[in-house]
């Protein structure tokens, strides 16, 4: 999700799924200010969902700027016939990683 997305989705007070686990963060003051500044620029999204939207969107950034390490296997030709070869970075492991955890919250809701 971009940042054009989120405002959009917090005018339109669009909410998505939301795990029964809670994180409790201590913010720095300046960004507490400008969760607040927020907060009242969006009086139908209580500070805890800016915050989840603020994490996804943050979190939707790192995965995409990963950077891209050249693997030995190709994976693919584009479409001049040049080989793509598989990412051995951090972005495969992440989204591994990401889908393992996603499926254990998704057991938990289920068995709750």
């Amino acid at each position: 999700m971009r940042f054009n997305e989120l405002v959009h989705n917090w005018k339109s007070n669009d909410t998505g799924a939301i795990t029964e686990e809670l994180y409790s963060i201590r913010l720095p003051v300046e960004d507490a200010a400008r969760l607040q500044a927020l907060a009242e620029l969006f009086p139908r999204r209580p500070p805890e969902l800016l915050l989840a939207d603020l994490i996804k969107v943050a979190l939707d950034e790192v995965e995409g700027r990963f950077p891209y390490e050249k693997g030995t296997r190709v994976v693919a030709h584009d479409e001049e016939g040049d080989p793509i070869y598989e990412d051995k970075g951090l972005t495969p492991r992440f989204l591994e990683l990401s889908r393992h955890y996603l499926k254990e919250h998704t057991k938990l809701k289920a068995a709750g």
